[in-house]
């Protein structure tokens, strides 16, 4: 199987905006552009809330840490989990200075609600498989908690999922290295995206140059 160097990989955190937005993602990860509104603002603060870097509690069974940085060579992404529950299992593994075996459980914090697309689910999924593939232990579950709800969802990681995020993982570091951003195209998503002045999707419905001059030559519209 094919592993990727470290100087070549991406940010695990990029697969959600690919899963939402190529172009997006293209903008933000091939481009560096950036723009802030209301929706990311209020997100960055309620990562923040969640994230307390290399710190870790205990509760009853269950050790939790927040911001553990986390890679995978097979996907070529790296990044940080809000929270992983290291919770007790038979098949799981052993932690140093601690008794028993466990088995990490990756939770996602957002601050909306549940999506009506699996961008959130599929994020979740390739922390997963950064986790199996660091720890050597099967990670079958884990969760989103969103902020607006105040409850989690829990998830399946499947084989489904798994394949989605091969495959996406694997058209993103082909743009990567083609240095491709793909072409701009309206969606129900665009108004609350925060790079929708510096992407302009409503240029991928403007005719042609060829098309624009044949209309006026024709003394059709516009």
């Amino acid at each position: 199987m094919m592993e990727y160097d470290e100087e070549d990989f991406l940010l695990l955190s990029g697969i959600q905006h690919y899963a939402f937005c190529k172009r997006q993602w293209a903008l933000i990860h091939i481009e560096r552009q950036w723009q802030e509104n209301v929706h990311t603002a209020v997100g960055e603060i309620f990562h923040k809330r969640a994230h307390d870097k290399f710190s870790y509690e205990k509760r009853g069974d269950v050790l939790i840490t927040r911001g553990l940085p986390i890679h995978s060579r097979t996907l070529g992404i790296c990044g940080e989990c809000d929270v992983v529950e290291f919770q007790t299992a038979e098949q799981g593994i052993p932690l140093f200075g601690h008794k028993g075996t466990y088995r990490p459980f990756p939770v996602e914090y957002k601050k909306g609600k549940p999506k009506g697309t699996e961008a959130d689910v599929i994020q979740l999924a390739a922390q997963a498989m950064c986790l199996e593939e660091m720890f050597s232990v099967p990670v079958f579950e884990g969760a989103l908690y969103y902020g607006e709800i105040r409850r989690r969802e829990p998830v399946t990681v499947g084989q489904d999922l798994r394949c989605k995020v091969q495959e996406m993982t694997a058209d993103m570091h082909r743009l990567y290295e083609k240095g491709r951003t793909p072409q701009g195209k309206w969606t129900k998503g665009c108004p609350t995206c925060s790079l929708k002045d510096i992407c302009m999707p409503r240029l991928g419905k403007m005719p042609s140059v060829k098309t624009y001059i044949e209309n006026r030559l024709s003394g059709g519209m516009e």
